[in-house]
Order: structure tokens, then sequence, then C-alpha cells
């Protein structure tokens, strides 16, 4: 049975994508204490990503701040694939996202907004979080985006 956060995403006409594989040596989300740390997790949609390059350049911001969306609801799942049920977040503590740009973009925290804005729409207050958007040069797959979220449980 899907939990107030899952029907959140429902209302919001989103849902909880499978946890993305790995793609080399890690776990999607460790939990150490009431804390979970994703790993970063790419823009993937059914295993593949829809769209890559750098930011400025193939993609543009609005693309990648849609882009940020997925992201960060890949790393939804990795929390509730260690934390067993979404309902248990008592607040998203950090965001780090990262923005492969082109040489001449500025632009990543408007990127990053993507996450960010997803958080709060389903998470309401608890979804309000320090953060950082940094640009680079590369990242793995030639994706767009990365994003890796830390979150606090309600123990239970």
């Amino acid at each position: 049975m899907a939990g107030a956060v899952e029907a959140k995403l429902a209302e919001l006409g989103l849902t909880l994508p499978d946890v993305v594989p790995p793609l080399a040596s890690y776990q999607p989300a460790v939990r150490s204490g009431v804390y979970v740390h994703t790993s970063g997790q790419l823009p993937m949609v059914d295993g593949k990503l829809a769209v890559t390059g750098k930011v400025g350049a193939e993609v543009t911001p609005d693309e990648a701040k849609e882009l940020a969306k997925t992201c960060a609801l890949n790393a939804l799942a990795a929390v509730k694939s260690v934390a067993g049920d979404l309902d248990r977040i008592a607040r998203v503590v950090k965001v780090v996202g990262f923005v492969a740009s082109a040489s001449d973009f500025t632009g990543q925290p408007g990127v990053v907004n993507g996450a960010s804005e997803l958080l709060g729409a389903v998470l309401g207050d608890k979804g309000v979080h320090a953060r950082s958007a940094v640009g680079v040069a590369v990242l793995p797959l030639d994706a767009p985006v990365e994003v890796e979220i830390q979150v606090e449980l309600v123990d239970a």
C-alpha cells in the first residue's frame, strides 16, 4: 500500500521509478543512523539516458531542469530502497546537484531547482533543504545532470 508521499507523487502525475542499478562499485543509497545518503542519481528512465551533452550547448537549461527532476525521483526511489517507506522522511537535509556545463554556462542553480522544486512539491516543508549546485566538465555517461540527496528519517 502506498503511503502519503507516494500518493502525493501520484497526485502530481508522477510514479516512483525502480531503483537505478549502480554503474560501478557502490550502493544507490546507504543508511547511517537516522540518515540516508544517496549516491549521485542520473536522469535515467527505463535504464537509459534520454538526453546527453552539456547544458548551455546540446542541452537547454529548461531541459536540464526537467532532467534534475528525474534525478530527484530516482533519489527518492533509492531512499525508499533502504528506508522502506518514504513517509519515514523527517526532512531532506541536503541536495547536491552537478551540472555538466558548457564553458560559458552559469545557470547551474536554475537547473538544480528542478530537483529542489520536486522535493518541495512532494514533501512540503519536509522538502526544504540546504543545497549546492556545481558546474562540472563532464558526468558519467555524458549525462547533463546528477543529483544526490541526504534525508533524515523518523525512527520507526
